[in-house]
């Protein structure tokens, strides 16, 4: 039976995907910062969860609590960062940017390092995060979120890179959702927004494939496209 943990567990895309997990005969480790969540999450299949509460912000304890919950399992195949924070933030309130920066980069860093490392012991395993295509360009009304999703991005094609040059069968995989209907999904001009359990499945299938990086839902293709190939003087503009 493979054994996974899910950094950010308890709802969104988070929770879908551990559902889905489970029904494919993972043993998951699951954590949030909600405790209450995480223990009715943990109720829907008490067999196949072990349950873990804690914040990835309190970094001195991340890897104390990563070991704790790998312990528990007797081991780890796969490791799933979806915990994140976004706002819009026009106006750059620094009480609105700072904990992005602490999720989305700070804690995001330590979990994957601590997974890679285990991974490296092991000569094998798979790291997947739930980055955004918001990190392709920078965003006005989310200046830090966007940057926090380009680290992401960066840090993992680094990992990979490595991974690489090491001889390692570690897989590293980028999940680039557009907006999925979840609480992190704000603002107005909303599109092609998919249900988390769509988003979960596809990520799910991008996992089992072994993808390096997967837009989802599969047309956020398209948009990817475009960003990347939009001058930066008409970007701007927009």
């Amino acid at each position: 039976m493979q054994k996974a943990i899910v950094v950010g567990a308890t709802s969104g895309i988070g929770k879908a995907l551990t559902l889905l997990l489970a029904k494919h005969h993972y043993t998951v480790g699951i954590t949030g910062r909600r405790a209450d969540l995480l223990a009715e999450l943990k109720q829907e299949n008490p067999e196949n969860f072990h349950a873990l509460a804690f914040d990835v912000v309190d970094f001195e304890q991340t890897a104390v609590n990563l070991n704790q919950l790998a312990e528990k399992l007797g081991g780890v195949d796969l490791l799933i960062y979806c915990a994140g924070v976004g706002e819009l933030n026009a106006y750059l309130a620094i009480d609105l940017e700072l904990p992005t920066i602490d999720v989305n980069v700070k804690a995001f860093n330590q979990v994957v390092v601590w997974g890679y490392k285990q991974f490296e012991q092991q000569k094998k395993g798979q790291i997947a995060v739930i980055t955004s295509i918001a990190g392709l360009r920078g965003g006005a009304i989310s200046p830090a979120y966007n940057a926090s999703k380009a680290y992401q991005i960066n840090y993992l094609e680094g990992l990979r890179q490595k991974a690489n040059q090491q001889k390692l069968e570690i897989t590293i995989t980028d999940l680039r959702p557009g907006f999925v209907a979840t609480a992190m999904a704000k603002g107005d001009q909303q599109f092609w927004v998919a249900e988390p359990e769509k988003a979960a499945l596809q990520i799910f299938n991008a996992i089992k494939a072994k993808k390096s990086v997967s837009y989802i839902t599969k047309r956020w293709n398209i948009i990817a496209w475009l960003l990347k190939l939009m001058p930066r003087f008409l970007y701007q503009r927009l």
